[in-house]
């Protein structure tokens, strides 16, 4: 027990030792580093270039790091990042012996206090021009000086929607010094492309690379060059949402374009399906122009949309067509010949379309036999009525010389009952002409009633055909955007 507490009482002390020169250490230091401030500084002015030599070219290495990407504005081409960026360059007139100052070498100091090179994002984009965040700056004995400032920066950006939401784009972030040219403040870069090692990952865009570029321009106003530093950010968008919020959507609403055909044509909702379809992808249709720059590049998914309801209004003004077709009545003309080969007798077979009683599932045979005995039944019908309206004329012809005999043989006893006799002949007269009439007036509603069929069934062949033709017009649509987006 004695040992451990005369153990811990030594390390106590050791400690104690320890932080006590320690702190004399950096007194000593903070004492050498006042000193090393009063007089570097004593002379020192930050209004001109840092050189011995007026015609001696700065170097200042510049390197971004990219932390993450605040937005992405379409509709106004403006990308918002936030960047750290790092300059460093040498200052010829704040050098010091380290050995002088006990070792110290370097001090950081107000970035305010030494010369800083001018250099700007050229293509900056922000109504704010304010000043650099006004950080420390590392000062080395051997002059080098390291600026590390962080910054918030909207430059502009072509912005290319054609394959949205399936694009990709680059936005440039070009860095220069805004009053020095290339014979006095020369630009270097730090690395090959920026520093994508701190990113943020991002829930709308993925980073595929941002490599660096020096480019020296001379511009028409000076004869001088001007070195700038070109960072490309290739960007790919995340399609996830925008496929599940616009475009699946899009898709589901216009397969319901074509049932529109498949409605009954007295169900009355054929044009209203038609209508309310179309609303819908006008409404979509206006969110992507909320978002898309006003362009001459129409996005893919808008093109997509426009297709869709451009074949909508063609379904609706077909759909009004046939069901004018559907309620053709008996003033109608009857259907014409090549429309009841082609679309009654072949199409209607190819689209399973079918009188009212007829079954598509009945055998072939069964309907034959049943041709066949109405046709059997028909002509003997026929024929029968035939030997009726004869025999109807023999007795009308006999009845008539009964009667004329019957007249010239009594025509002073009985000629009262004579007249009635031909009384009762006109009115049996009268009564078959009636009965003509109602005849001929039925069969005329008949012939009328069949042509209105005829025409109700051309629009049900017509629905059917124009129903497949836009269910395949609607899938390749589908397929061609998917293929275009891969």
């Amino acid at each position: 027990m004695k040992r451990n507490s005369l153990f811990s009482f030594s390390i106590s002390l050791c400690l104690l030792f320890t932080a006590a020169m320690l702190q004399a250490v950096e007194s000593a230091k903070g004492k050498y580093a006042h000193m090393l401030f009063n007089e570097l500084f004593e002379d020192y002015s930050n209004a001109l270039r840092p050189v011995e030599d007026t015609d001696k070219v700065l170097n200042v290495t510049l390197q971004i790091t990219l932390s993450q990407i605040k937005d992405m504005d379409e509709r106004n081409q403006i990308l918002s990042t936030y960047l750290w960026i790092r300059q460093s360059w040498y200052d010829a007139y704040l050098k010091w012996d380290k050995d002088k100052y006990d070792g110290l070498d370097s001090i950081r100091i107000p970035s305010n206090l030494v010369w800083r090179p001018d250099i700007v994002l050229y293509n900056k984009a922000d109504d704010d021009f304010s000043e650099p965040v006004n950080t420390n700056v590392v000062l080395r004995y051997d002059g080098k000086i390291t600026w590390d400032a962080p910054a918030i920066t909207k430059s502009s950006c072509v912005v290319d929607v054609s394959y949205f939401p399936f694009d990709s784009q680059q936005c440039n972030l070009t860095f220069g010094s805004w009053t020095y040219n290339g014979n006095q403040v020369d630009i270097i870069n730090s690395l090959d492309s920026g520093d994508l090692s701190d990113f943020i990952e991002d829930v709308e865009w993925e980073i595929h690379g941002m490599p660096a570029v020096k480019n020296v321009i001379t511009y028409g106003c000076c004869s001088e060059p001007y070195p700038d530093v070109t960072f490309t950010l290739i960007l790919k968008r995340k399609s996830s949402f925008y496929i599940f919020n616009l475009l699946l959507p899009c898709i589901l609403i216009s397969f319901l374009a074509p049932l529109g055909f498949y409605l009954p044509a007295d169900s009355g909702e054929k044009v209203s399906l038609g209508v309310t379809v179309l609303l819908a992808l006008t409404v979509f249709q206006l969110m992507v122009a909320e978002i898309m720059p006003p362009s001459e590049n129409i996005p893919l998914i808008g093109k997509y949309y426009i297709a869709t309801m451009t074949m909508i209004t063609a379904s609706t003004a077909l759909t009004i067509i046939i069901m004018n077709l559907h309620h053709c009545g008996s003033e109608a003309k009857p259907v014409p010949q090549w429309a009841r080969v082609l679309i009654l007798d072949y199409m209607s077979k190819i689209f399973f379309v079918y009188d009212v009683g007829e079954n598509c599932t009945s055998p072939k045979r069964e309907k034959e036999e049943e041709h066949k005995l109405e046709g059997e039944g028909g002509c003997q019908r026929r024929h029968k009525e035939a030997r009726s309206h004869l025999s109807d004329r023999n007795d009308d012809s006999d009845l008539k010389e009964k009667l004329n005999g019957n007249l010239n043989k009594s025509y002073g006893v009985h000629g009262e009952k004579v007249r009635e006799a031909v009384n009762c002949c006109s009115c049996y007269k009268m009564l078959i002409k009636n009965i003509e009439y109602i005849a001929n007036c039925v069969r005329d509603h008949k012939a009328n009633r069949a042509k209105g069929i005829e025409w109700k069934k051309v629009a049900k062949v017509m629905d059917r055909f124009f129903m497949w033709i836009f269910f395949i017009m609607v899938f390749f649509m589908s397929l061609l955007v998917i293929g275009k987006a891969a």
